[in-house]
């Protein structure tokens, strides 16, 4: 993206209102309902997968990975994060205060004591202490106040 944003992050804020006035100079609001935009993102996703599709395992940073390789992967990552801002934007969530909610909520449901190191679904390192009270939230909203003590 142009226009100053160079040398700094950008924020959610700003990503929502360039992809309102894009799509407001293109009269494209009559199209942007959520279930066409959830579509189009899905369809992104998908394009997003066929980069990795046949390529195994990819280490991080993508060493091996060509420049050309590298700008497509952006593009589709692009692609994807523009969707669902601009979902986001047409349903009214604030999806920056949805983010640190959801990361809030995960912090409780995967305590840093029973879960590092581990990739088990929290389901799974929460099953034996739930059956007797449990030390934390199993994802209900009632028991996601508990705390481990």
């Amino acid at each position: 993206m142009t226009g100053g944003v160079e040398g700094r992050g950008v924020t959610l804020e700003e990503l929502k209102k360039k992809m309102a006035e894009f799509a407001r100079e293109r009269d494209w609001d009559q199209f942007h309902s959520p279930r066409n935009l959830l579509l189009a993102l899905v369809g992104e996703v998908g394009e997003l997968s066929e980069i990795f599709q046949w390529k195994g395992e990819v280490p991080r940073g993508l060493p091996d990975w060509k420049d050309e390789e590298k700008q497509h992967l952006g593009e589709e990552l692009s692609d994807v994060l523009l969707y669902l801002v601009r979902l986001s934007d047409i349903c009214g969530v604030d999806l920056g205060k949805a983010a640190l909610r959801k990361l809030e909520l995960n912090a409780i449901k995967y305590p840093v004591l029973l879960c590092k190191g581990s990739s088990k679904k929290h389901t799974q390192i929460n099953g034996d202490n739930n059956s007797n009270g449990g030390l934390i939230g199993t994802g209900s909203s009632s028991s996601s106040s508990q705390q481990q003590q």
